[in-house]
């Protein structure tokens, strides 16, 4: 079956030309090449002025992933947020975006029990603050959650690129940039999605760039910026801020050996200090959320609905609420594969998730990997492998695996490259850093441009292909009709015995004063609603329908008959 989808990717596609799709990527890539051969003269020495203005680069590399996301608009519009995860952050954004860490329990809180949501002590998302902060800043200065998400895609290419700048030459560092900014940048999933992976890959650029430079100068500056790394990190990955912490110890080693305690003193001093708001804001939530300052929203969230998962060396959790019908199916769904997780060997499992670190790299970049292997005779080139070690050693007691959970390594990969091309003949290197180029511009100007046909026949071929396109799930059609219907909504939503791992049940902080409230269909006591909920026009949303269906609610059913 896979040999047959890649030959017919040959075959010529439904357009003027009869291009197929290889005719369309020799053409990109010939294209791209005329371009830079008639253009090196110019961009080279451009490049090598920019290069030596860091804050002009930070800016330019910030702005182009934003721009670039933006351009892509028409085709691709703010995404559609179709999962559990994204709406757990959504309302953690929205939670704080009010001015507050947890919201009061809903007198009615049985209609709106959904994964990944706290109903007691507090109505609250069970994540941690980092990705929420973005969110409700662009909530809050721009109206639309995901104008944080394009934010903080920015602001992660632009730390990549002052990270390189402690380790390499401007140059090479703007290369780095560049290449952040085409791997991580407007076709990436962080970019498209809400579950974030942007706020821990700017935690780990603040860390592993001030970390050389801290070596250098023992600066109050540098120290500060390292702990606010650590926090930033603690604030988004709680557990693999961990294996942060462990390797910046590791990195002084050879100041610990060399009994250089009071140049340790000076940094951990300020950075200490840096790390003290963080860590405040981490036991007011847990507070806020919990009841108490030592229990995570995560883990309250495990005791009592069973997810999510517990780690392969704990035993499966076991809920201790009554469950829903599509909670029931989440941790029915999280304890097999648990349970599968563990009936495999450690490292049997780490290699099986070794393809997941293709998300880092672009194709042409494998190539230049190896020449970063001779580096390991130094220890500040092996810390960096130890480091990567580390969190893929760390990460692998998840069942699960996603590259959220070590995107503070996001430089370190990009840096990892780029000692690599420095090390290699430099015609070479140059190839492979413009077949990298040709390789995103092919990409995006294919969504940027192509038309339905073309994307739906093309994007099957792209690696990791997750930019949102169309409405595969019926959710913006749904949201669309319940935006046009005048006055306030409440969408009563029935799954179907074949339910799956689509969940529909989502609501902002303030669920009374929202425009649309969506609860669970509770035949028998929806009238306690109907008497909250008076002035709402009521509608029956069945999800699991093909496509899914939204109807006015029947009158048949004896109740909401004065409010149809």
């Amino acid at each position: 079956m896979y040999l047959f989808h890649v030959f017919r990717s040959f075959l010529p596609l439904h357009n003027p030309i009869g291009f197929g799709v290889n005719d369309f990527i020799q053409l990109a890539l010939a294209l791209f090449l005329v371009v830079l051969l008639f253009a090196r003269a110019w961009l080279e020495p451009a490049a090598q002025q920019v290069a030596r203005k860091p804050v002009w680069c930070m800016l330019f590399l910030g702005a182009l992933v934003v721009v670039l996301r933006l351009a892509l608009l028409p085709m691709h519009p703010v995404p559609t947020p179709s999962g559990a995860d994204d709406f757990s952050y959504l309302l953690l954004g929205d939670t704080l975006a009010h001015l507050r860490l947890a919201n009061p329990i809903h007198p009615l809180h049985q209609f709106f029990e959904t994964t990944f949501v706290l109903q007691q002590p507090s109505y609250s998302s069970i994540y941690a603050l980092g990705q929420g902060i973005v969110l409700a800043i662009g909530q809050l200065l721009f109206g639309q959650p995901w104008a944080g998400v394009l934010l903080s895609m920015g602001l992660a290419a632009a730390l990549c690129y002052w990270m390189l700048l402690g380790w390499t030459s401007p140059g090479w560092a703007l290369t780095g940039g560049l290449l952040a900014v085409m791997q991580f940048g407007p076709l990436n999933r962080w970019m498209n999605y809400y579950w974030g992976g942007a706020v821990s890959a700017v935690a780990g650029c603040l860390v592993f760039g001030a970390l050389p430079r801290l070596r250098r100068d023992p600066s109050i500056r540098n120290a500060a910026l390292l702990g606010a790394g650590i926090g930033l990190q603690m604030l988004t990955r709680p557990f693999e801020s961990i294996f942060l912490d462990l390797a910046v110890v590791l990195f002084f080693v050879p100041e610990l050996r060399g009994g250089e305690w009071p140049k340790l003193w000076r940094i951990a001093r300020p950075a200490a200090l840096a790390l003290v708001p963080f860590v405040v804001l981490q036991l007011a939530q847990d507070k806020a959320v919990t009841g108490s300052f030592t229990e995570l929203p995560y883990a309250l969230s495990r005791y009592q609905y069973g997810v999510p998962t517990t780690f392969t060396f704990q035993d499966n959790a076991e809920p201790h609420a009554q469950l829903t019908q599509a909670q029931q199916l989440y941790y029915e769904g999280q304890a097999y594969v648990h349970n599968t997780a563990v009936s495999v060997p450690y490292f049997e499992r780490l290699g099986s998730r070794a393809g997941f670190y293709r998300f880092f790299y672009l194709a042409p970049l494998w190539l230049a990997l190896p020449w970063f292997v001779p580096l390991l005779r130094q220890y500040r080139y092996t810390w960096i492998a130890i480091t990567i070690a580390l969190f893929a050693a760390g990460t692998n007691v998840y069942p699960y695996f996603f590259t959220q959970y070590i995107a503070a390594l996001t430089c370190l990969f990009v840096l990892v490259a780029v000692l690599a091309l420095e090390r290699m003949n430099p015609m070479a290197a140059r190839w492979l850093v413009i077949l990298c180029g040709a390789h995103f511009l092919f990409w995006y100007f294919i969504h940027a441009r192509g038309d339905e046909q073309i994307l739906r026949a093309m994007t099957p071929y792209e690696t990791a292909d997750s930019i949102n396109f169309g409405d595969p799930e019926g959710r913006i059609a749904i949201n669309r009709r319940l935006e046009a219907a005048p006055g306030r909504q409440l969408v009563l939503v029935r799954y179907f015995s074949t339910h799956t791992y689509h969940e529909w049940i989502h609501n902002a902080a303030d669920i009374d004063n929202s425009r649309v409230v969506w609860a669970l269909d509770l035949p028998g006591a929806n009238d306690e609603l109907k008497r909250r909920y008076p002035d709402r026009t009521v509608w029956l949303m069945e999800p699991d329908a093909i496509p899914p269906r939204l109807v006015p609610y029947p009158k048949t059913h004896g109740i909401f008959e004065d409010v149809q």
